[in-house]
């Protein structure tokens, strides 16, 4: 479950954040400068804060709460979706607009269009942006304010390893707990080597 929470999260985070940080970098706009301390300044958002937002849309009084998600894995990974949305757009952002410096005046020249811009710069940049995925990932991984608050940590239902990490703490079963901890400090790794693995065969193989 936590995988699977966790996974979706960062799926979301990829679509949604990657092109929100390349269109601020390539973008022309009034208060850009704005958006742009915004969107950092949101990397730090608190978990409880996210959760208690997406509580209260799902809640049965919420504009949400006839979808019946709260208590659910998808409200944990709604919740989840708007912690790392932030962090890995202000990433790709970041890592975007410095090479929209390198390549803005060849784009011009062979007058690319605003769009054409973002999808091309994303395209070559996409070795450097797993960073912003993996820290997503990070993120999402080690998050337990938010989804206990949505979720409820829900025996078989909601419950992830940073909520069992939580729970066995305050039952004081602190060996259980540590154990959980290192497992998720393992599976952790194993994600960031695979990561790491699949971008120096995609360096070699595409350059």
């Amino acid at each position: 479950l936590s995988l699977r929470v966790s996974g979706g999260a960062v799926v979301l985070g990829t679509l949604i954040g990657l092109p929100l940080g390349a269109c601020i970098a390539v973008g022309r706009f009034p208060g850009k400068a704005a958006v742009s301390v915004l969107i950092n300044g949101l990397m730090g958002l608190p978990s409880v804060v996210v959760g208690v937002v997406v509580y209260l849309l799902l809640s049965r009084s919420g504009p949400l709460g006839g979808l019946g998600l709260l208590y659910t894995p998808p409200a944990m990974i709604v919740a989840q979706t708007l912690l790392v949305v932030p962090l890995m757009a202000a990433i790709a952002r970041q890592v975007v607009e410095d090479a929209w410096q390198r390549y803005a005046e060849e784009l011009a020249v062979m007058r690319f269009s605003w769009w054409q811009s973002v999808t091309t710069l994303l395209y070559d940049c996409r070795h450097s942006l797993l960073v912003a995925v993996l820290a997503g990932l990070g993120r999402a991984m080690s998050e337990v304010g938010a989804v206990m608050i949505v979720g409820g940590n829900i025996d078989r239902a909601t419950r992830v390893m940073t909520t069992a990490i939580a729970l066995e703490t305050s039952k004081g079963d602190l060996p259980l707990a540590i154990a959980l901890g290192i497992v998720l400090i393992l599976i952790i790794l194993a994600l960031n080597a695979l990561a790491f693995g699949l971008r120096r065969w995609a360096t070699r193989r595409f350059g």
